[in-house]
């Protein structure tokens, strides 16, 4: 099935774009984003609610919260 036409030059991204934030959730502190390639990003804030706050004003849903490590948590945001 074809969502698009690749002989288009120019023609819009209709995938989804994915964006995982890793941080500290007892010192709110941000400790890396990974995002898939083309994504629309904000510059990260040391402080995570900040950073996360940012990708929900740009208009990405939260669709899950991860523990890591007893220390890490992931948030992965589409879009």
């Amino acid at each position: 099935m074809n969502f698009y036409n690749r002989n288009q030059i120019g023609t819009a991204w209709h995938g989804r774009h994915i964006v995982m934030i890793r941080c500290n959730p007892f010192s709110n502190q941000f400790l890396h984003i990974d995002k898939s390639l083309h994504a629309p990003t904000e510059p990260s804030n040391e402080n995570c609610a900040e950073t996360v706050a940012q990708y929900f004003s740009i208009g990405y849903t939260l669709v899950s919260v991860t523990p890591i490590s007893h220390n890490e948590v992931q948030y992965m945001f589409v879009k």
